[in-house]
């Protein structure tokens, strides 16, 4: 019985599901294969008759004759669909869009895709091609004859309005008004002049005829100048409790609220903290008592709108501030004026001088130190003095300006010369400037790409409320609507967003410097994570995983050399990464090349090396984004290096 199955407990119906399907007709109404007459079933051998007779031979069918354009539209598919990376079906999507969007459905779509597909996806070249080829032939020839030749003689306004005028007569699309007057005037034009309005055109189509800033203009004109706000600073300085006082002191949070804080806090015997749980929301963070993740949070000064990033201060959450850091425009740097604390700090290899060198090398410029814990000291004038004069002389050191820097003596825990100007009489006797409200509210806002390219970086990816899922981020450059198809990469998927929010108010358009969240569909979830990038259809973002970089080295324990392993730091993206060649070594005052090929690089040195890293990533050049071509080398658990891309591979 080993051998054979066991049956007693063989559920019958489930072994043969299907089985008396075949009950109740014969097996040859639906096989056909018994023969009903005994003619049939016999082979006379005497008769002439061919045995492939008893067959029956189906009728061929005549095959339908295909044009030579016909044929060729066939090649042009199997060429688009096949031959072509994800990457370049991409590119061939977006640039056949935007023909269509000029062209109409007169010209067919293979057509369209073989001139994208022949002159390299551009779009300018591939509209010139299919226009010189075939100029669209309006219904009535006679009188768009008689339009034409008025166009040529009066100016296109008048163009225009002769042909609305015939509106009844001629059914022009709004598209060929536009191709009759650029045929009609071409003769006058140059080629370079051409193009010039073929592109022009072509942008105010896709565009809805207005540039990135005149939309910003008129869907933020009411709207205050938004500016991203990270407050960094050593651990144990006092930011959460700083900002979550002076929120408090605005009005961002209710009495209730803090009212539940400071109850809960005293339970966990942290009565001090209740101000840091306004930013610190996780339990882990409250029952540590210190930042783990980046904290984000909005609020209104006089004349700003203000994003807050609470980074955290602890070495190990290095890489949560740099990501931080990373989106930020300004900073407040927090520094603890305790006889000792400070000196932890700054001096003893603390995170002071480690975030500084970061959020500048990140591209802030402008810096708010905050004194805090001035109570401590019991509002010493010298105190101050001393803190002031060994910060400005780093932070000249580190490229910040003189002008760029203000230093504000204040209290987290009273609230001291947060909001409201100084009330302690020993601080009022000495100090005299703004409140660190009022810092804040001097920030200037950098100036915002608009009109470049879409680009936004992937910071988190979660289930959205009402189905679907978001895509949280900056927005670095362009802008984006509500139902605008992007592109995200690097997994090279076509997703449309189909809202957009900021801090729960849902927007029509999103804009440069915008934190939003995007609702999108069309894309797997699984193809996008923290490190993504959405970007335009037409101008997609560059994807590789080498590329070359001038880096600012730091203070390092050992000298780089060829293959030295770091971890890159871009955006919110964390990679292991080598360095795969040292190309040259720079001066760092004049920046001219000091030595090709060095064997090693030291510490406060400047050089040009080529990065490698260990899958593709979106990147940017420098030059052409400045927010995006920035990135940051860590080894051993400390910072080594900051970088601008150059060149990509």
């Amino acid at each position: 019985m080993a051998r054979h199955r066991n049956v007693r407990a063989l559920d019958v119906d489930e072994e043969y599901d299907d089985f008396h399907s075949c009950y109740g007709h014969s097996v040859e109404d639906d096989f056909c294969i018994s023969p009903r007459t005994e003619a049939q079933f016999l082979y006379n051998r005497n008769s002439r008759t061919q045995m492939n007779a008893y067959f029956e031979t189906p009728e061929s069918v005549p095959e339908e004759e295909t044009s030579g354009e016909e044929s060729l539209n066939t090649s042009v598919n199997s060429i688009s669909t096949s031959e072509l990376s994800s990457l370049d079906r991409a590119k061939l999507q977006s640039c056949v869009i935007a023909l269509q969007d000029v062209v109409g459905d007169t010209i067919p779509e293979e057509k369209l895709q073989k001139a994208a597909i022949d002159h390299d996806f551009n779009l300018e070249e591939a509209l010139d091609a299919i226009l010189q080829d075939k100029a669209p032939k309006p219904q009535h020839s006679e009188q768009t004859k008689q339009v034409q030749k008025e166009v040529i003689g009066d100016s296109a306004s008048a163009a225009n309005k002769k042909i609305d005028e015939k509106n009844d007569s001629i059914k022009v699309n709004e598209t060929y008004k536009d191709q009759i007057v650029s045929l009609s005037t071409s003769e006058n034009l140059s080629a370079n002049e051409k193009t010039e309005e073929l592109k022009s055109s072509t942008v105010k189509t896709t565009r809805n005829e207005k540039s990135g800033k005149e939309l910003y203009s008129s869907e933020r004109a009411n709207e205050k100048p938004l500016i991203n706000l990270v407050v960094i600073g050593h651990v144990d300085a006092g930011k959460s409790t700083l900002m979550g006082h002076l929120l408090y002191d605005i009005g961002n949070v209710s009495q209730r609220n803090m009212h539940k804080f400071e109850r809960d806090s005293k339970k966990l015997g942290k009565g001090s903290f209740m101000y840091a749980w306004v930013l610190d929301e996780t339990p882990e963070e409250r029952n540590r008592g210190i930042t783990m993740d980046v904290a984000f949070n909005n609020f209104v000064t006089t004349h700003r709108t203000v994003t807050l990033l609470d980074a955290p201060g602890h070495k190990d959450f290095i890489p949560n501030m740099i990501t931080g850091a990373a989106q930020a425009d300004v900073a407040v740097l927090v520094v603890d004026s305790t006889r000792g604390e400070f000196e932890t700090g700054f001096e003893a290899g603390g995170q002071t001088r480690e975030h500084t060198m970061l959020i500048r090398s990140l591209g802030v410029t402008e810096l708010a130190v905050a004194v805090n814990k001035m109570d401590n000291v019991g509002w010493d004038e010298g105190r101050f003095k001393d803190i002031k004069t060994k910060m400005s002389s780093f932070l000249k050191q580190v490229g910040f300006k003189e002008n760029d820097v203000k230093f504000v003596p204040c209290s987290g825990l009273t609230g001291e010369n947060l909001v409201k100007g100084p009330a302690e009489p020993t601080l009022k006797s000495w100090y005299s400037g703004p409140t660190l409200v009022e810092v804040i509210d001097n920030f200037q806002p950098p100036e915002r790409p608009i009109d470049k390219p879409f680009r936004l970086c992937v910071s988190d990816v979660f289930k959205g409320i009402s189905g679907g899922f978001c895509a949280a981020g900056k927005i670095e450059a362009g802008f984006i609507k509500s139902g605008d198809k992007v592109l995200v990469m690097p997994a090279g998927e076509q997703a449309v967003a189909k809202g957009i929010s900021v801090d729960e108010r849902p927007l029509s358009y999103g804009f440069a410097g915008d934190h939003v969240m995007l609702q999108l569909s069309g894309v797997d979830v699984n193809n996008i994570s923290s490190g993504s990038m959405l970007c335009s259809l037409d101008k997609p973002v560059k994807v590789t995983s080498r590329f070359e970089a001038r880096l600012v080295i730091f203070n390092l324990s050992v000298p780089i050399t060829k293959g030295f392993p770091v971890i890159l730091h871009y955006q919110s993206l964390s990679e292991q990464a080598c360095v795969k060649k040292l190309v040259s070594q720079l001066s760092r005052s004049t920046g001219e090349v000091i030595k090709k090929k060095p064997r090693c690089l030291n510490k406060n040195s400047s050089a040009v090396v080529e990065i490698e890293v260990n899958r593709p990533i979106c990147i940017e050049l420098y030059n052409e984004f400045k927010d995006l071509g920035r990135f940051m080398l860590r080894s051993g658990g400390s910072t080594i290096a900051a970088g601008l891309v150059t060149n990509i591979k």
